[in-house]
């Protein structure tokens, strides 16, 4: 079963249909846009900080657009409507990083251990005396 679905798969590809198809933009434009959940999901591990709110909800919008247009265009292009039905579930996991850390609570409580933790460098004097031998000029 396995053997004879793997030779239909290569004889398909031996096709010059499937050559046409690999040399038009109902593949490589799905290629390209799959940059955009690549990074989504590359930023899933950084911190919630640099997440946009604004730019997040308009790839969000950007993308369900071009899941219709993927659908209603003739032949449909499956892959493109496929690319961006990740990068909605990828930005959606990305709002909800955001609003749990500006709107759940998440930024006070970063704020509050970061400022624990860290020394202000501008809250002591500065000795003069460190500054009066330097001969680093």
């Amino acid at each position: 079963m396995v053997a004879a679905l793997w030779r239909s798969a290569r004889d398909y590809m031996k096709t010059k249909e499937f050559r046409n198809y690999l040399a038009s933009t109902h593949f490589w434009g799905p290629v390209a846009n799959y940059g955009l959940p690549l990074a989504a999901f590359k930023d899933m591990n950084a911190s919630p900080e640099i997440i946009s709110g604004r730019m997040t909800v308009a790839l969000i919008f950007y993308s369900m657009a071009f899941m219709r247009f993927a659908y209603r265009v003739q032949p449909r292009n499956l892959l493109l409507f496929v690319c961006h039905s990740t990068n909605v579930v990828a930005q959606s996991v990305q709002l909800s990083r955001y609003l749990n850390f500006y709107y759940g609570g998440g930024a006070s409580a970063a704020v509050g251990t970061t400022a624990a933790t860290t020394p202000d460098p501008t809250s002591g004097p500065v000795p003069v005396s460190d500054l009066e031998d330097d001969d680093s000029c």
